[in-house]
């Protein structure tokens, strides 16, 4: 079985790239935000970071195809990077410091593309998480100075953290009873949003977390970590993996009963 260790090395490189892009327009009085035809903010940051690191992968992984959120797929073939440039746009923008860039690598395999690698980058808050399959999940400023994630072992509902972004897509989507009946059963809630609930609950310190409305470069990089990590990743239909649009995260122990309350009257 390969050991995506080499890969893993390179997309280190490309987030330290990526983390010196954007952390230099990060409160820029002059940065530049357009609308995309989704309504959602793009900045000059994405867009430059997500060409920097197609660049270093034209160069590197000539043969691997790459799909990024700004600029679409290219190529084709058994391997594919996915990168999210800046998840957590409007953060961004906004001078939040909860922002990432998610970077993946692909495999094609039974049941379609499956990740088997992601970094998550978020210099602004000073943290990094990874994971290559099979060989766990860390957190770390490099991959010599890393501690290896865990999730909780918390088995019931009543004593259990719950994160999510915002209510207005689970409204939108018939699920919203389901989901406040949750947030009424579990010990503690808490809106942190994007990609940092993933990693949360891969550190053991959130045990649930879910969004309604999602992208493949989302989730391509936290649900490697959040599986490496011993958690479970799946879609609201109960998919293992980052296919189904959205996405339910959890230490594994109690992701039946979230999937089950997400799901209720829906």
């Amino acid at each position: 079985m390969p050991d995506y260790l080499d890969d893993l090395r390179l997309a280190h490189v490309l987030a330290d790239a990526a983390d010196a892009a954007t952390m230099e327009r990060f409160k820029a009085l002059d940065l530049k935000v357009e609308t995309k035809p989704d309504m959602t903010p793009v900045s000059e940051a994405d867009k430059a970071a997500e060409e920097l690191i197609r660049g270093h992968l034209k160069r590197a992984r000539p043969r691997d195809a790459i799909l990024g959120e700004e600029y679409g797929v290219e190529g084709t073939g058994p391997r594919r990077w996915v990168i999210d440039p800046i998840d957590g746009t409007k953060n961004y923008v906004r001078g939040v410091p909860v922002w990432a860039t998610l970077i993946s690598l692909m495999e094609a395999g039974e049941g379609g593309f499956q990740p088997v690698v992601g970094v998550v980058s978020a210099p602004a808050l000073g943290r990094r998480w990874w994971a290559a399959r099979g060989h766990g999940a860390f957190t770390g400023r490099s991959l010599s100075s890393a501690s290896r994630l865990h999730v909780s072992r918390v088995s019931r509902l009543s004593d259990a953290s719950f994160a999510y972004s915002s209510l207005s897509g689970w409204e939108e989507q018939g699920r919203l009873d389901g989901f406040l009946d949750l947030t009424r059963e579990v010990w503690r809630t808490r809106g942190y949003g994007d990609f940092w609930p993933y990693m949360m609950v891969a550190e053991g310190s959130v045990d649930l977390c879910a969004e309604p409305e999602l992208s493949l470069w989302d989730m391509a990089a936290t649900a490697i970590v959040v599986t490496e990590a011993g958690g479970s990743f799946t879609g609201l239909d109960g998919r293992p993996g980052p296919h189904s649009g959205n996405a339910a995260a959890s230490n594994g122990l109690l992701h039946d009963e979230l999937l089950g309350y997400l799901n209720q009257r829906y």
